[in-house]
């Protein structure tokens, strides 16, 4: 049984919680595509090769994709708030090599040191939401922690492309990385006072089978499916992709006999988890595809500025602001429907975006379809986070302190 540790109970003192979590989302979120503006100048300004670029780029969703349903295990077992501060310092640590590297071989190697520590604090923020409110407001902390895991990749575009853009003290694209060290020391001196101390009564143990293999079939799949296209899909490639497949397999079948499996497969027996999260993941997966796609055309084909680009998505994270913060308030019957209307919204908004500004982008017609879009994707993930929440069992025993 996990429960907290008498609380100080103040609303102050939860909402001061709930900032620190946020943040370090926002951190994690938003440096998964602020390189992507950059990524240009980071080229230029280190003399890196095309693969380079890659690695720096995608680097840091692969490492993260494979290590984070283990670091969310890591959570369980050293527990939530020690596994967060943990990852927020490596993260922190890890943003200043970043923003040091003399080359490309030490970015694209600070990158992924930074992607692990962000693999290691997000799946606790979740854990500790859970954990730390019930009723309304979970709902709300949830909500608004869905828009900052979301609109954290749109925002990433936006600050990318003014710092790259702006030139800071002269340092060119070093400050994408350096202004996360400030903001991560600050929260780890608040986070230590602010964040619950949970305990457990029973011993968790990480199952070191289960993680290896989930690790090497994690990294099987998701190598291809980064560098396979670029390299015109090679033969490795489709070996990677089913020997990766084969492993989940084995992987799956091992979780139903572990004693203390890496992914609790029982939780997503109930009705609707499973089509739940396989929505979310394909809102996720498109979404993602969009923003990288245009970005590379405004910069590649229109010869945007990574300022120029970066302002173009204003549009996009204003529309998933404005509906992440308010659908839960809209009427039952119009939250009811959200999830399907919301990819209809998407669709229609990207598709009129190629339509009409394929060749020649006009920011004031290209902005109400972002705006479109942008609502739409709040409107599809968002109630779904909800709606997987509340029909997933609460299997490990966690008791949520009262609101």
């Amino acid at each position: 049984m996990l429960t907290l540790a008498p609380p100080s109970g103040t609303a102050a003192r939860r909402g001061r919680m709930l900032a620190v979590l946020l943040t370090g989302q926002a951190m994690a979120s938003i440096d998964a595509s602020i390189v992507s503006v950059g990524a240009v100048t980071i080229r230029e300004g280190l003399h890196a090769g095309g693969a380079e670029i890659q690695l720096i780029v995608s680097g840091y969703l692969l490492t993260t994709g494979v290590l984070l349903v283990t670091c969310a295990r890591i959570g369980d077992v050293i527990g939530h708030r020690r596994a967060f501060l943990l990852g927020l310092g490596w993260f922190t640590g890890a943003s200043l090599l970043c923003g040091l590297a003399p080359d490309a071989t030490v970015l694209v190697l600070a990158r992924i040191a930074q992607a692990m520590g962000a693999a290691l604090l997000t799946p606790q923020i979740f854990s500790l939401i859970h954990l730390h409110r019930d009723g309304a407001a979970r709902r709300r902390a949830i909500g608004v922690y869905s828009m900052v895991l979301a609109m954290g990749v749109a925002m990433g575009q936006v600050i990318g492309g003014l710092v790259a853009g702006s030139d800071l003290f002269g340092l060119s694209w070093r400050p994408i990385f350096l202004i996360n060290v400030p903001i991560g020391l600050i929260l780890l001196a608040i986070g230590p006072r602010v964040l619950p101390n949970l305990r457990t009564d029973q011993k968790v143990r990480l199952d070191l089978a289960g993680v290896a293999l989930l690790t090497v079939a994690m990294t099987a799949l998701t190598l291809p499916l980064v560098f396979g296209q670029d390299h015109g899909w090679p033969a490795w490639a489709w070996i990677s992709l089913v020997g990766g497949a084969a492993l989940l397999v084995v992987f799956l079948r091992h979780e139903m006999r572990a004693r203390n499996p890496v992914l609790d497969l029982a939780a997503l027996r109930p009705d609707g988890t499973k089509p739940g999260l396989a929505a979310c993941l394909i809102v996720m997966g498109c979404y993602t595809v969009f923003l990288l796609t245009l970005t590379l055309h405004l910069q590649t084909e229109l010869g945007y500025s990574p300022l120029q680009a970066g302002l173009a998505f204003v549009p996009y994270a204003l529309g998933f602001g404005a509906l992440s913060l308010s659908w839960n308030r809209y009427p039952q019957w119009l939250q009811n429907v959200l999830p399907t209307a919301g990819p209809i919204m998407f669709a229609a908004g990207a598709a009129l975006l190629v339509l009409l500004h394929r060749d020649q982008w006009n920011p004031w017609g290209a902005a109400p379809l972002l705006l479109l879009a942008g609502a739409g994707h709040a409107a599809g993930y968002s109630p779904l986070i909800a709606l997987n929440h509340h029909s997933a069992r609460r299997r490990n025993g966690y008791e949520p302190c009262p609101s």
